[in-house]
């Protein structure tokens, strides 16, 4: 891989799904790419293409009544296209992917450690003794007391805290170079979320393995993330450096997003402002901007054309200038 080749490049990527009520657009024309050691956040409500966005790259979404376009290259290598075989080598070794909620990840008939093993028995050449070695290594790794004896509990034995740890061992049981987390703090109390996003910069410092992080939480991004991309119906409507876009938010829907956060000096607000309306159903988006009947900046052009992301580091795609 070149020295200037991105980890993971995603350019133009659009997911169609066929439904009895018509073709679903979930995401449309999404790019960005992710460097190694990175955090690279992605931000939105729910419905607004994150999750198809890295199902996509991990080869999850399945092959019936569903079409991707664009590419999709990880180290150089094109995923889109490969065979079921060809993905399933990658999954796990090179990419692996921390799941929403863990109690459904996971096989409630098997035990942590069984499922530890199989993976790390799928992709390295070690023994049954080495590969449960490893896992008792990987659950002490990330926190769980007495690893010993947790790698045969059941999933259901474990708090939700544990379980999300037992799940991010099993996401670096081979050292992945790309970890995909899927609002992995969401069912957690804050006490336990702090502790699994110290857990997450820990790993990337230890393993330099990059991190994509699905989250509608910006208090989550401003913890971790490295740069970030805020989506709004099945595309990117801003990206950028965290600081700038936390600081400097230059989409209205990004703003809105900041703005409904309670904030921790100053006057305490009687009520916080909120995105008024709903996100659009992607059978009926409209004809102009996706966002235009929720924003308080609308005019007619709006309504009949839909903006471009601008070509610049700190992007968005709104035709309202903003004054860097």
């Amino acid at each position: 891989m070149a020295a200037d080749t991105p980890l993971l490049d995603v350019r133009n990527l659009a997911v169609t799904f066929s439904t009895e009520a018509g073709p679903v657009r979930a995401v449309d024309g999404v790019s960005f790419t992710v460097e190694a050691g990175q955090v690279f956040g992605i931000v939105g409500e729910s419905g607004s293409g994150k999750t198809v966005s890295l199902l996509s790259v991990i080869g999850l979404l399945g092959k019936r009544g569903v079409t991707m376009e664009g590419s999709i290259r990880l180290n150089g290598r094109e995923l889109i296209g490969l065979s079921e075989g060809e993905m399933r080598a990658i999954r796990g070794r090179e990419i692996a992917m921390i799941f929403q909620d863990p109690m459904t990840a996971m096989t409630p008939v098997y035990s942590v450690g069984t499922q530890i093993i199989e993976q790390i028995r799928v992709h390295e050449k070690l023994s049954k003794k080495a590969a449960r070695d490893r896992a008792i290594e990987l659950l002490a790794a990330v926190g769980i007391p007495n690893p010993k004896a947790a790698v045969d509990r059941y999933p259901h034995e474990l708090s939700g805290g544990m379980r999300q740890r037992a799940m991010i061992a099993m996401a670096l049981s081979c050292n992945p170079s790309i970890i995909l987390a899927d609002e992995p703090t969401t069912a957690l109390d804050v006490t336990v979320q702090a502790q699994i996003l110290d857990l997450l910069l820990k790993l990337r410092e230890d393993f330099n393995s990059a991190i994509v992080l699905i989250t509608h939480d910006m208090g989550v991004i401003a913890e971790i993330a490295d740069r970030v991309v805020v989506m709004y119906a099945g595309r990117i409507v801003e990206s950028g450096e965290k600081d700038a876009l936390l600081y400097t938010p230059r989409h209205p829907y990004t703003q809105g997003l900041l703005t409904s956060i309670p904030p921790l000096e100053g006057e305490r607000l009687h009520r916080l402002p909120s995105i008024g309306g709903t996100p659009p159903s992607l059978l009926r988006l409209p004809p102009g901007c996706a966002f235009a009947p929720r924003c308080a900046y609308v005019h007619d052009r709006c309504i009949s054309a839909k903006p471009v992301l601008t070509n610049a580091p700190h992007a968005y795609a709104c035709f309202r200038e903003v004054t860097p």
